[in-house]
């Protein structure tokens, strides 16, 4: 079996993988903003799949992994801190971290012909960048939600115009997924394609994958998306990218 940890900003979802891919167990809990408390906590949420035969623990994070398996977080103040040696008090198994938008690229783009970017449109934009099933290089270098567009008569970076908070703000509600109607659908749809021409000219994509909530949604303003020669999908698991995207991740480690 294989382990796969989320650990985003809000909430760590921990989900245990069958060989064949299918989640047997799975477990969820707030992320605190305390370093020490998370470790306290993940120890906790670990110990309970201590019981299975754990192959692998693939750990996707929102920040930088360091050669040394240091990480960084982008969504905290944690510099290069150590979660091999909690993650190893409780599975003594190899334990691979990545980057948690390259995991949610390579889940989306498995099988998709061609070159593909997935973005995700959450809390704030990511992105990566894969071909043939694997995570290009490049994709370590994809921050499109910080480069700046003019909308509504002011400059802001993509992110804070079009990420699922973004829109959520702009119309006061708690949820983007809640919205519906032509109008606030065209207006999703002008937020998201700022940012589209500069994507297909710089990376060349076969497909984008629009992901995070706004994925959820997709079908509702896709339409309104502007023709640039790519094909746009709507994600396979919108809420859940990343943690598929460790389990074949593992597999691949599994193989090499």
């Amino acid at each position: 079996m294989y382990l796969s940890i989320d650990i985003g900003g809000t909430k760590t979802l921990i989900a245990l993988f069958s060989k064949r891919g299918r989640v047997l167990r799975r477990k969820k809990f707030r992320t605190a903003q305390g370093y020490r408390t998370f470790v306290s906590d993940l120890i906790e949420y670990m110990t309970c799949f201590k019981r299975f035969k754990v192959k692998s623990v693939v750990v996707a994070v929102p920040g930088v992994v360091q050669k040394n398996y240091s990480v960084s977080f982008g969504n905290r103040s944690w510099a290069d801190i150590d979660l091999i040696t909690p993650i190893k008090s409780v599975f003594d198994c190899p334990i691979y971290f990545e980057n948690d938008a390259n995991l949610a690229t390579l889940f989306e783009s498995y099988r998709l012909p061609g070159r593909t970017v997935f973005l995700t449109f959450s809390t704030g934009i990511g992105g990566g960048l894969a071909e043939r099933n694997h995570i290009l290089p490049e994709s370590s270098k994809m921050e499109p939600g910080h480069i700046k567009y003019s909308y509504g008569g002011k400059t802001k970076e993509w992110e804070d115009i079009a990420a699922a908070s973004a829109i959520e703000n702009a119309y006061h509600v708690e949820w983007a997924t809640s919205l519906r109607g032509q109008a606030v659908m065209k207006d999703i749809a002008a937020r998201i394609a700022l940012g589209l021409p500069d994507i297909v000219k710089k990376y060349s994509p076969d497909t984008i994958v629009l992901g995070g909530p706004m994925g959820k949604i997709f079908k509702l303003y896709s339409k309104y998306l502007p023709e640039l020669g790519v094909t746009y999908r709507r994600p396979k698991r919108p809420t859940e990218s990343v943690i598929y995207g460790c389990y074949l991740y593992a597999r691949q480690k599994e193989r090499e």
